[in-house]
């Protein structure tokens, strides 16, 4: 059992907590049973290391079912060395290490996507991990994050997605013109989310939601700018029926996602 807080494989792996630590090595934190369950069940080869309490293995058993069967090995860790290594303040008994997967633009568009997501400057971990997620429930094929996105494999952006970061290609680092170049060579309309544009009813009621669509959703506090937002074929808003001041960009993004979702399988059929 690994159990001295101290030690020089302990701190490594606490490295990885911060963006400094991941850029050196190539390698991010899994923290929790869901997410090391799902990444044993899509992802094994990513797997370096995987850590568990005793107390953690005996209530999931299916976890270390399924690393044996991937042929990966689970050390045992103490309580202490847990709260070393995680990011967060109440560990749930599972920390693994694995190798980054972004999967290039190239590979993306060449895929013959119908619906992505692309994600400018979105600063939040929670509103970046819970677009992905809703990407991933939408059927979405592809999410695009620009350089200015927070971090992908930051820890609070991998918890958040629940597992969805292993269920869909996801590329980073890329610049926002080349992406919207790159998405209407491939044939997808983009549709920015924003305040100014249409309403999503009448983009529904018009057709413009059944073809191959590419959102762009920008930043939460300022969303696009006024050089940025011209790149897209067409902006939308999402309607507000209430008093709110505004919606939350992952709430949004998530009502965008689906309703090109509706629209392109009712198109289908």
């Amino acid at each position: 059992m690994l159990d001295n807080p101290r030690s020089p494989r302990v701190r490594a792996v606490a490295k990885l907590a911060k963006r400094p630590g991941r850029a050196e090595t190539g390698l991010f934190l899994l923290e929790g049973p869901q997410a090391v369950a799902e990444a044993l069940m899509f992802r094994p080869q990513l797997f370096v290391e995987l850590f568990a309490t005793p107390t953690a293995l005996e209530r999931y058993t299916d976890i270390a079912e399924k690393a044996v069967a991937a042929g990966i090995e689970i050390e045992y860790v103490s309580e202490e060395v847990l709260n070393v290594m995680s990011d967060t303040v109440t560990p749930q008994g599972f920390i693994a290490v694995a190798h980054q997967f972004p999967t290039s633009m190239k590979d993306i568009f060449a895929a013959g996507p119908k619906l992505i997501a692309i994600l400018e400057e979105v600063r939040d971990p929670g509103n970046l991990g819970t677009i992905i997620r809703a990407a991933d429930s939408a059927g979405a094929d592809a999410v695009i994050l620009t350089g200015r996105t927070v971090d992908l494999y930051n820890p609070k952006v991998v918890r958040s997605t629940t597992g969805s970061l292993f269920h869909l290609p996801i590329a980073v680092g890329a610049e926002l013109p080349n992406v919207i170049q790159r998405a209407r060579a491939a044939g997808l309309t983009v549709l920015a989310a924003d305040v100014k544009g249409t309403s999503l009813l009448d983009a529904r009621a018009d057709g413009t939601l059944g073809g191959p669509t590419a959102w762009l959703f920008g930043n939460e506090a300022h969303g696009l700018t006024d050089e940025q937002l011209p790149l897209a074929d067409a902006a939308i808003t999402v309607p507000i029926y209430g008093h709110a001041e505004s919606m939350n960009l992952a709430t949004a993004a998530s009502v965008c996602l689906y309703e090109s979702a509706f629209s392109q399988r009712s198109a289908a059929s």
